[in-house]
């Protein structure tokens, strides 16, 4: 795959996030409930993810292999959880542009302590005057999309 193909799948990626969102909103209206929304969401994903993992044959993770991992590695879904209900609880407050461009804040704050320290084995990035200018310009976007 090309960079220029990543690029364009990444971009897409963000574009059915701000999607995902907007319909996560809506059936919390529809349903009165933030939690069932971000459940519905979830268990939607998860039946994707099953199906995707059945017909490209992938073979079952050895269950064995909980003992051999870290706790911390199976803590995705509770911070995926925290992201889909701010989401759903924030997005008809603030509008979508607010919430996903304090998201991609955040994110891009986050990511530059991740890539600078490592963590969790990722290839270590020092944080630097460019990088710390490029993650300064999505604040204040994520400040200028609120007016």
């Amino acid at each position: 795959m090309g960079l220029f193909v990543a690029y364009l799948i990444a971009f897409a990626a963000g574009a059915s996030f701000v999607f995902q969102q907007a319909v996560n909103a809506n059936l919390r209206v529809e349903i009165g409930s933030p939690w069932w929304a971000g459940f519905v969401s979830y268990l939607g994903g998860t039946i994707i993810m099953l199906i995707a993992a059945l017909a490209l044959r992938e073979p079952f993770p050895d269950l064995g292999i909980a003992s051999r991992s870290q706790a911390m590695s199976w803590s995705g879904g509770l911070f995926g959880a925290i992201y889909i209900a701010s989401s759903i609880l924030l997005l008809p407050r603030l509008g979508a542009a607010t919430v996903i461009a304090l998201i991609v804040a955040g994110q891009m704050i986050g990511s530059l302590a991740f890539d600078h320290f490592g963590l969790f084995a990722l290839p270590v990035h020092q944080i630097n005057a460019p990088r710390i200018a490029g993650a300064l310009f999505l604040v204040a976007g994520a400040v200028l999309v609120r007016y």
